[in-house]
């Protein structure tokens, strides 16, 4: 029991030091890829489910983080060059995904430019949004 409890301790302190160094997206990506990997990590590993659910944890929050960073990265890149971007992987065990942000135009309020971003899992769409990505200051009025 001990012994769970260290090293409970230990990622603890692991992820908050690697969390350090990472933006905002990805820490809010990570956390919710770490609490899914490693729900589905404890349920998978029936002879040991605190090994399944650690390991499911950590895989989960690489995952998240890098979905998170790709989205941010393809956003700026889709505003800033007022043109379609588009990542895709292939090899995946069940096939390949993709991610696709295209300009739709600037906020005349906020003077923010609008990105549409679509991520796709074996042609199944999986997220359709609108982003606004702001370059340097977001102009708001105030009171």
């Amino acid at each position: 029991m001990i012994a769970k409890q260290k090293c409970l301790i230990l990622l603890m302190a692991l992820l908050l030091i690697a969390s350090t160094g990472c933006t905002p997206y990805q820490v809010q990506g990570g956390g919710v890829g770490a609490a899914a990997g490693g729900i589905a990590g404890a349920l998978l590993d029936h002879r040991n489910p605190w090994r399944g659910g650690v390991i499911g944890a950590a895989l989960g929050a690489l995952a998240g983080a890098t979905i998170s960073e790709v989205s941010v990265q393809g956003a700026r890149e889709a505003a800033r060059y007022d043109r379609p971007v588009v990542y895709r992987t292939d090899g995946l065990p069940g096939g390949y995904g993709g991610y696709i942000a295209e300009p739709i135009g600037t906020d005349a309020y906020t003077k923010c430019k609008k990105v549409r971003e679509r991520i796709y899992e074996n042609d199944r769409l999986i997220s359709d949004r609108i982003k606004e990505v702001c370059e340097g200051q977001k102009y708001e009025p105030g009171y």
